[in-house]
């Protein structure tokens, strides 16, 4: 054990976490990479004990109930084995060099200034049919993924208009277009559409996610070839840059981002950004790239309303059934998959994906009770909760054993966890404080008590916290 954890000390785990997303989506295909790694970030790495970071609860308990595993073998085929991995609630606007937070699921905000790991070029890097390494330039677009065909409404109307009309050559003096919203919100889909509308018209473009973008300059780094990494971007007539986020984990790369920008504005070149904030809302960025970014075109994308999320899915469903003709998703199922208000268009078409490939594996019509056994949409409103389903799901959501909740441990990774399943039980049974305290290894109602208001004072203050709980809450009242 102990050659083990020596040769573990060595890994760089965020190029580690490069190569896994790459052998992912390869393993899973676009679609569901897309739906459930594509927004997972690589939080902290401490001790080989892995973080990775997910939005929202939503994202978070799906991941983990389904992908996890998957996750882990991934890591071990590239050579990487961490001491732990678990999945967690990322900090939707860490703030840079703030020490450590108060509450449990909540992350230690990343330093500025991160040691830089120069990475060695991967022998596994894509090559030209003569050979040759083609470098940056191995983004596939998808070809349906057009103007055409998003979905608008109210929420992205304007977001979905302004970037076609920039792509299309319209308001030439404006250089930069950047993109903001949350996971799932389209922002991608616009970038390949760009990216499609530009290449139309005669552009030489690049499109890179900034993971890419970081991988390539260190990697140049570390071969002492920054110059020609450097000549390989400002060759392209416009520069597209998918989850800018993630550059704000190295200083030397933000600082490379920010000369390539200066340097495609000088030569009257165009470029597109995204990312799931707007530039103000990321403190590991400078003053310089933010006031650069600002200086374009921002545009955000909001969450779409629920009759533009039931358009998604009708979309999508039209399409699987093209190409599946035995398949039919009735709009009673897409209604209820609408119905999942925490749950982006990105985060639907992964349930509806599933669903349809369920019903095309079984060969089973897909029905209201179908989609509860294959995908656990819950349609059976009054069913009661017991605390028995309480504290199952929640000792699921935390990753503890139910026996915890009974046993004396006063360890904040399972406190935290027994407070909230004491609060739910009050809140979602009719059962009294002494029996609720008794369910709970004999504990006393004043305990149970205690409990319930600790939970309130967290959710009054912490806004992800009351996020967690909220779902819990939503998830045992539809008993999903």
């Amino acid at each position: 054990m102990g050659q083990f954890t020596s040769k573990q000390t060595a890994v760089d785990w965020f190029a580690a976490w490069a190569r896994v997303r790459e052998r992912l989506r390869r393993e899973l295909g676009d679609p569901v990479f897309d739906a459930w790694i594509g927004p997972l970030t690589l939080d902290s790495a401490e001790k080989d004990e892995l973080r990775i970071g997910a939005a929202k609860p939503f994202v978070r308990n799906w991941v983990a109930n389904h992908y996890v595993t998957r996750i882990e073998r991934a890591f071990g085929a590239e050579g990487a084995e961490p001491a732990s991995l678990s999945i967690v609630i990322s900090n939707p606007a860490p703030t840079v060099g703030a020490g450590v937070s108060k509450e449990p699921m909540r992350l230690e905000p990343q330093a500025p200034a991160a040691p830089v790991s120069y990475l060695p070029p991967r022998a596994t890097e894509a090559v030209d049919e003569g050979g040759a390494p083609k470098g940056l330039w191995t983004r596939v677009l998808h070809p349906q993924q057009t103007f055409d065909s998003f979905i608008t409404g109210t929420a992205n109307e304007f977001g979905h208009g302004a970037a076609r009309a920039f792509a299309e050559g319209k308001g030439s003096d404006i250089p930069l277009l950047y993109i903001h919203g949350g996971f799932g919100y389209g922002k991608t889909h616009l970038l390949n559409a760009a990216a499609l509308e530009f290449r139309k018209r005669g552009k030489k473009v690049l499109f890179l996610r900034a993971e890419d973008f970081m991988r390539h300059f260190l990697g140049a780094l570390y071969r002492k070839d920054t110059l020609a990494f450097k000549e390989e971007l400002r060759s392209a007539d416009v520069l597209i840059i998918d989850d800018l986020q993630h550059i704000c984990r190295s200083t030397a790369t933000a600082s490379e981002f920010l000369y390539t920008v200066n340097a495609f504005a000088d030569l009257r070149r165009r470029v597109v950004i995204a990312a799931d904030r707007a530039p103000a809302a990321m403190e590991g960025l400078g003053a310089d790239i933010k006031s650069r970014m600002t200086g374009g075109l921002m545009i955000q994308l909001e969450k779409p309303d629920r009759d533009t999320r039931l358009a998604i899915l009708k979309s999508r469903a039209t399409e699987f059934t093209r190409l599946r003709p035995e398949v039919i998703l009735p709009e009673c199922v897409l209604e209820r998959i609408a119905d999942i208000d925490d749950a982006s268009p990105r985060e639907m078409i992964a349930v509806l994906t599933k669903l349809a490939t369920y019903a095309d594996l079984t060969k089973k019509p897909v029905t209201p009770e179908m989609a509860e056994e294959a995908v656990g949409l819950r349609s059976a409103p009054g069913a009661k909760t017991s605390i028995e389903d309480i504290q199952r799901k929640t000792a699921e959501f935390y990753k503890l054993d139910v026996k915890d909740f009974y046993s004396p441990q006063r360890a904040r990774r399972v406190a935290r966890p027994r407070q909230v399943a004491m609060y739910l039980a009050r809140k979602l049974t009719t059962r009294s404080l002494p029996e609720i305290g008794r369910r709970f290894g004999g504990r006393d109602h004043t305990t149970v008590l205690h409990a319930c208001r600790r939970i309130e004072a967290l959710c009054s203050e912490d806004p992800l916290f009351k996020q967690e709980v909220d779902f819990l809450s939503q998830m045992l009242s539809k008993r999903m």
